[in-house]
């Protein structure tokens, strides 16, 4: 027979259980002040800069006056979303930015793996920290200057515009064809991210047990195999949740670089949704249009993650929740 869960006695189970979990949480509150104290800040952050201008995603349903204020502009419904897919820019900006998203994806995000496991088979600890730093400050420099860096190195006398011409290619700006964008954008990017990005993969190999590398020694198994059958079965874990992570920002392609490199010339392939929700934002005052081609970037994003950690979960029982 099945229980009555409206009884007073399971009722009265359940408040004393919720009140025992707050008692819990309060009593660990006074216990690690300090720790909580600590969060304050991180809280404060995602608060105020991440969950505060969700109000603002609103005028994506409004015709946004700066006069008006978000409360009096008249409601347009979805008005802008037609008019984005509409466009006749939709399509470019859609297949441009999954373009350049997947092709990072799948040329980047190995990098920073292969990286480490190189770092971690040095010998000397000097080398290794060397190579490191080095692999590093590409992450540091501004964006503005590593643009400009790109601009010099592949205009017509530049060193890799030079370079290639000794191997059939014409002396010309490379920024200026279409067709070299996206790999101009997608090795510029590795080389800035693959040192850091390999940060967290060094520290999941600090974790791996040297007992399992001994006795696969043992067994007579080389560097190659340990890697195979050790390493990376260790290191999957870590690599799931990145790659989740990581196509939860499919869609999302930072302006700044491609504002920085791009010009009309290559708008066929170098025209993202985030460079072209600033030209109509910033550029065009067309702020309410921008709000709702941005929330549409978002929605998806949304979606590619939910869907990423769905089929990860299924497949190896990893995921983010």
């Amino acid at each position: 027979m099945k229980p009555n869960l409206n009884t007073p006695e399971i009722a009265s189970n359940h408040i004393n259980k919720n009140r025992s979990y707050l008692h819990r949480v309060l009593k660990n509150m006074q216990k690690e002040k300090s720790l909580y104290v600590m969060i304050i800040p991180v809280l404060a952050y995602y608060l105020v800069f991440h969950y505060k201008p969700l109000y603002g995603a609103i005028i994506a349903f409004k015709e946004f006056s700066p006069g008006k204020g978000i409360r009096l502009s008249p409601w347009v419904g979805f008005k802008h979303f037609t008019d984005f897919f509409k466009s006749m820019f939709f399509g470019r900006v859609l297949k441009n930015t999954i373009t350049i998203s997947l092709s990072s994806i799948i040329f980047g995000f190995p990098a920073p793996i292969i990286l480490a496991l190189l770092i971690n088979e040095l010998k000397s600890k000097y080398f290794s920290r060397a190579i490191q730093t080095i692999s590093y400050m590409p992450h540091f420099i501004s964006m503005v200057v590593v643009c400009g860096l790109i601009r010099v190195f592949t205009k017509n006398d530049g060193i890799i515009t030079n370079f290639l011409y000794y191997f059939g290619f014409e002396r010309v700006s490379l920024l200026e064809n279409a067709n070299l964008f996206v790999p101009i954008y997608v090795i510029s990017g590795i080389w800035q991210e693959i040192g850091w990005g390999s940060i967290i993969y060094l520290a999941a190999l600090t974790g791996i047990d040297a007992e399992m590398y001994e006795a696969s020694r043992i067994d007579g198994s080389g560097r190659w195999k340990q890697t195979l059958y050790i390493t990376l079965p260790s290191l999957m874990p870590t690599i799931i949740i990145m790659l989740i992570l990581r196509l939860g920002r499919i869609m999302s392609v930072g302006f700044e670089k491609v504002i920085l490199l791009y010009n009309p010339l290559t708008y066929v392939t170098a025209d993202v949704i985030s460079s072209y929700v600033y030209r109509k934002g910033i550029l065009e005052f067309n702020w309410s249009f921008s709000s709702a081609v941005g929330l549409f970037n978002s929605v998806i994003n949304f979606l590619f993650i939910v869907m990423a950690n769905w089929i990860s979960r299924k497949v190896n029982e990893s995921s983010l929740w």
